[in-house]
């Protein structure tokens, strides 16, 4: 019996909870909304839960425009963005960060609101694979949020995203590179693009974790050209690879792919000896 009544009590707050919801959305008393969406916004924050937040920005979507310019409009405008961000919405919660942080500069609230803005382009950084814009912008976010911040209270945490990020704009230009190599041996000139492309990528990326990779398969491709090539053409290229496999061990004496690379030298070398 007394679950029964536990149950019933609940029911019945659901149901007036509901029931003055949705006389609040149909009200014009602007004062109520605000109210009522602040305590639904603070117990979603309590309890993690996304439908009060939805709740809350339906309320919040109402009032917004007529609070800009009043005295309680800095904190709702910090709420409307806040909720968009905690509902995951994070092309609006951007946006109405940075609308926040331009209309209120001097707010208490405006590094939060900073790293909340560049923490939703982080969060919208597709994989690698994909057009990178929201990640280069992401970058840009949280670069200006430590350039302006560089004590603040989520740096640690902004530094971390940002080289996250940059690594991710390095796998894609690194797996270009890698494409063209191993597309090489159907089309010669791919073996030659994707030189070029390592080449850059490792004048662009020095401390990069594919920079090993990079080098490996620079080395590769230039020896595939090679003995792919025209006599004509053989030994000059053979003697670039040889150039290639120097830089290789010059930076890994012992590196993952030394077996093979040597391997590969000591073809070459062979090879030359016949010029």
């Amino acid at each position: 019996m007394m679950k029964k009544a536990i149950l019933l009590v609940a029911v019945l707050m659901l149901t007036v909870s509901c029931g003055e919801f949705q006389t609040l959305l149909k009200s014009e008393d602007s004062g109520k909304k605000y109210t009522y969406a602040e305590q639904l916004y603070n117990e979603a924050k309590e309890d993690d839960d996304k439908k009060k937040y939805r709740k809350a920005l339906r309320l919040f979507e109402q009032i917004v425009p007529e609070y800009r310019g009043k005295p309680q409009g800095e904190k709702l405008s910090y709420l409307f963005a806040d909720t968009y961000y905690e509902l995951e919405n994070y092309y609006l919660s951007s946006y109405e960060f940075e609308r926040f942080g331009q209309s209120y500069p001097n707010s208490d609230k405006v590094e939060e609101a900073a790293f909340k803005k560049a923490r939703s382009f982080y969060e919208l950084s597709p994989r690698y694979d994909l057009d990178q814009t929201d990640t280069n912008k992401a970058i840009t976010e949280l670069q200006a949020y430590l350039n302006t911040y560089p004590e603040g209270e989520h740096a640690e945490e902004a530094n971390d995203m940002a080289a996250e990020l940059r690594i991710k704009l390095e796998r894609k230009e690194y797996e270009i590179a890698k494409q063209y190599h191993l597309t090489g041996e159907a089309r010669a000139g791919n073996y030659r693009a994707a030189i070029r492309s390592f080449t850059n990528f490792l004048a662009n990326n020095p401390g990069s974790p594919f920079r090993e990779d990079a080098q490996y398969y620079r080395f590769d491709s230039a020896y595939q050209l090679a003995i792919n090539s025209f006599r004509e053409l053989m030994q000059e290229r053979l003697e670039e690879a040889l150039e290639y496999y120097q830089d290789y061990k010059k930076y890994y004496t012992e590196g993952e792919y030394s077996e093979a690379i040597e391997a590969s030298a000591e073809d070459i070398k062979s090879r030359l000896q016949n010029f």
